[in-house]
């Protein structure tokens, strides 16, 4: 039984390596893509994506060094909501550049519009599988000391507050650092959208359907996930 469980830990190891290495990779290429048009025709209209991106990599980072295994209960209790409030606090701008596309239309650059749109879709699947792989190491550990139920309420809740993170910094141009630094002028934005629903309908509307949107992807590639377990597990 512990041979099985030690191979088990072995195959899961192997498998969150290769997913770190594809997306290291993703991004790799996606800082190839982003200077390829500065290369040919001396454009850097999507510079502002690697710093996004690069942002998008600090909640997979401390969802990684949360969920690493740790002897010493008391250590891992003190550092895993250390790491969970900085993934909180960072985690919106993994799907937040799934709303970059909207630079398509102030591309001031020389360089043809497919490389401007396979740079988009680059980068916005790459944050995207960064959030997703963070959510899903973040929701193991809630899964593993509440149970899954609360697990799956994490997941929502933070699905949610992400979106409205996303709101803000596409329309109202607050940014993780801004909530780290100086939150009191966005807990005022918060309340006035709050206070006042109706006036604040788009909000609210936006909130939802990227909630949804992310929750309907997410919600795909774990069941995918859940399958593939399975598979393995009959297989044995």
């Amino acid at each position: 039984m512990r041979q099985n469980a030690f191979i088990t830990y072995l195959q899961a190891r192997k498998y969150r390596l290769a997913l770190g290495s594809l997306l290291v990779a993703a991004s790799l290429i996606a800082v190839v893509l982003e200077r390829l048009p500065a290369w040919l025709h001396g454009s850097r209209a999507y510079a502002g994506l690697l710093v996004t991106l690069g942002l998008a990599w600090v909640p997979f980072v401390a969802a990684a060094l949360a969920y690493l295994p740790r002897k010493n209960r008391l250590t891992f209790f003190l550092i895993m909501p250390v790491c969970t409030l900085v993934w909180l606090a960072f985690f919106p701008n993994a799907p937040y550049l799934l709303t970059d596309f909207n630079q398509l239309a102030m591309s001031a650059g020389g360089a043809p519009l497919w490389l401007d749109v396979i740079l988009l879709i680059w980068v916005a699947w790459t944050g995207l599988f960064l959030g997703i792989a963070s959510l899903y190491l973040i929701q193991e550990i809630v899964t593993r000391v509440a149970g899954p139920l609360i697990g799956w309420a994490f997941a929502i809740v933070a699905t949610v507050l992400s979106s409205i993170g996303v709101y803000l910094g596409r329309f109202l141009r607050w940014n993780s650092w801004d909530l780290l630094q100086n939150p009191l002028p966005i807990a005022r934005d918060m309340y006035g959208i709050v206070r006042h629903p109706i006036d604040n309908l788009p909000t609210y509307v936006f909130t939802i359907l990227f909630t949804l949107l992310f929750l309907f992807i997410y919600v795909a590639v774990h069941l995918m996930a859940a399958a593939l377990q399975e598979s393995r597990a009959r297989n044995r």
